[in-house]
């Protein structure tokens, strides 16, 4: 059990039914009243962010997410189907359950799945990846000295934008947080 007043940032604990992760606390102590904490919030299974007062001696039950590497296998129709790599058993995913970082994952990647009380509810890909330049414009003679980009589809399918330099066949590497260009591969 966690009490109000034991808040930090990442902790996952049970509330009204839902599971929730806090992602700023705020231990408030008025000159007049009683203290209270000042919280925001996220819903881990929907994503949602909300804004909680509590008083510090609210006491509420920890949420256990369990974190498992599975590795992407393949895809069959709007099914996603990920391999455990310790007993080999496969794990079928809708896709709704994926995430907009999903588009830079590749089959053989592995990912780590989230589950609470054995019900998967996300996917985490991994921060970086190293992906093939599959289309792009070829950099025009004089616009390489500034920080211009270019539109150029990676491997997966998915959109990006590179500096000029980047050609077709390249190797780069993407963050999946932010899907921004890091560096060449």
């Amino acid at each position: 059990m966690y009490s109000a007043g034991d808040f930090r940032n990442g902790i996952t604990f049970e509330l009204e039914g839902n599971v929730y992760q806090v992602v700023e606390f705020q231990h408030v102590k008025p000159g007049k009243g009683a203290a209270f904490v000042r919280t925001k919030i996220k819903n881990v299974i929907s994503g949602g962010v909300v804004e909680k007062t509590f008083s510090p001696t609210e006491k509420f039950p920890q949420a256990f997410i369990e974190k498992r590497e599975m590795q992407y296998s393949y895809t069959d129709g709007e099914l996603y189907y990920f391999m455990d790599t310790e007993t080999y058993d496969q794990v079928p995913l809708n896709a709704d359950m994926l995430g907009d970082a999903f588009k830079f994952v590749k089959e053989e990647t592995v990912c780590k799945i989230l589950s609470y009380k054995g019900n998967i509810f996300s996917v985490e890909p991994p921060n970086f990846v190293e992906l093939q330049v599959t289309a792009t414009e070829p950099a025009v003679a004089g616009n390489t000295a500034t920080n211009a980009l270019k539109n150029a589809t990676l491997e997966t399918g998915a959109e990006i934008k590179v500096p000029m330099f980047i050609e077709e066949g390249e190797m780069v590497q993407i963050d999946t947080r932010t899907g921004e260009y890091m560096g060449r591969a």
